[in-house]
C-alpha cells in the first residue's frame, strides 16, 4: 500500500524545496531562455537591441560546412572515447570481481581516475604525450616527427580521446562491478563446472545479465563526451591544430566569446542541447523498457 506524506501547514513544502527550485531556475531554466532569445534573434549593429530573424541562425550553422566537420568530429570522439573507456572499465570489472587476493586493494585504485578533475588530467596528459620528453621523446628521436600533437590533428585528436577515455574508466568501473557483484555466483560457478572458459563465460553469462548497466553507460558516456569535453580541449590543445580537436562544445565557445557570434554560438548551444535531450529520451523511454534481465 502507498503512503504519502502530509502537511499540515501549506507554505512549508514550498519553503522545503525552494533553495532547489531557485538553483534550477537560476542555473538551467533563465540560461536555456536566454540562449533561445539570442538563438532566434540578431544583435544590431552598434547597439539598438536585437531583432527577431527566426530561423535564420539555425540555418546559417547548418549550411556552415566547418560546423558539419565539427558535428563529424563530435560524433567520432564520442564513439571513440565511450567505447575505449567501457572495454577498459568491464575488463578491470571482471578481474576485481574475481575472490583473489588483494581484489580489495584494486578495487579502490581503479576507482581514482574518477576523482581527479578534468583540466588537472588535461595538464598530466600532455605532458604525458609531449613529443620532447619521456617515452615519446624516446620513441621520436628513434624515428623522427612520428609522434607530434602539436602539428599533426590526428595525434592530438588521440591524445584527447585517450585522456578523456582514461576519466571515465573510474566512473564505468563502480557501475560494471556493482552489477557482476549482483549477479548470482552459481551461474558462473556452473559455467566453470560446464568448462566454459572466463571469457566465453563473459560472452556468454555475465554480460547479458548485465545489459541494463551497459546500456545505461553507453548513454551516459555518449552525453559526457558531448558536453564534458570542454576542460580537456581548452587545456591541451585549445581546439587546435586548425580546428582538428574541435568539437562542438567548444565551436561554440570559440563563436560565442571570442568570435562574438552570440546569435550563431546560442543556436548551436540549442542544437547541442537538443541532442543531450535525445539521448536522455532514448535511455528512459527505450533503454529501461526494452532491455531487462530477463
Amino acid at each position: 500500500m502507498e503512503r504519502r506524506a502530509y502537511y499540515r501547514n501549506g507554505t512549508l513544502p514550498w519553503l522545503l524545496i525552494a533553495p532547489q527550485l531557485i538553483l534550477v531556475l537560476v542555473f538551467f531554466y533563465w540560461p536555456t531562455s536566454q540562449a533561445l532569445y539570442w538563438a532566434f534573434t540578431l544583435e544590431q549593429p552598434w547597439g539598438g537591441g536585437n531583432s527577431w530573424v527566426g530561423l535564420s541562425n539555425f540555418l546559417s550553422i547548418f549550411g556552415d560546412g566547418r560546423y558539419w566537420a565539427t558535428v563529424g568530429r563530435s560524433a567520432f570522439y564520442a564513439i571513440a572515447a565511450t567505447g575505449i573507456s567501457m572495454v577498459i572499465a568491464l575488463t578491470l570489472a571482471m578481474f576485481a570481481d574475481r575472490a583473489l587476493k588483494g581484489t580489495k586493494l584494486f578495487q579502490s585504485v581503479f576507482v581514482w581516475p574518477y576523482a581527479i578533475a578534468a583540466p588537472a588530467a588535461g595538464v598530466a596528459f600532455r605532458f604525458i604525450f609531449a613529443p620532447e620528453a619521456g617515452i615519446i621523446g624516446s620513441i621520436n628521436e628513434m624515428w623522427p616527427g612520428i609522434w607530434n600533437p602539436a602539428t599533426n590533428g590526428g595525434h592530438a585528436l588521440a591524445m584527447v580521446i585517450v585522456c578523456h577515455a582514461w576519466l571515465g574508466i573510474g566512473y564505468n568501473f563502480i557501475f560494471f562491478l556493482a552489477a557482476l557483484q549482483m549477479l548470482p555466483r552459481s551461474l558462473t560457478e556452473a559455467g566453470a563446472m560446464d568448462g566454459a572458459r572466463p571469457f566465453q563465460r563473459m560472452i556468454d553469462l555475465q554480460l547479458p545479465l548485465i545489459a541494463p548497466t551497459v546500456f545505461f553507460l553507453l548513454i551516459m558516456n555518449l552525453i559526457s563526451s558531448f558536453t564534458d569535453s570542454f576542460g580537456l580541449i581548452d587545456v591541451m590543445t585549445e581546439g587546435g591544430p586548425i580546428n582538428s580537436t574541435e568539437v562542438m562544445v567548444y565551436k561554440l565557445y570559440v563563436d560565442g566569446f571570442k568570435g562574438l557570434d552570440y546569435s550563431g554560438a546560442a543556436a548551436q548551444s540549442i542544437v547541442l542541447m537538443l541532442l543531450v535531450i535525445a539521448l536522455t529520451f532514448v535511455q528512459f523511454r527505450w533503454v529501461e523498457k526494452r532491455v531487462h534481465y530477463n
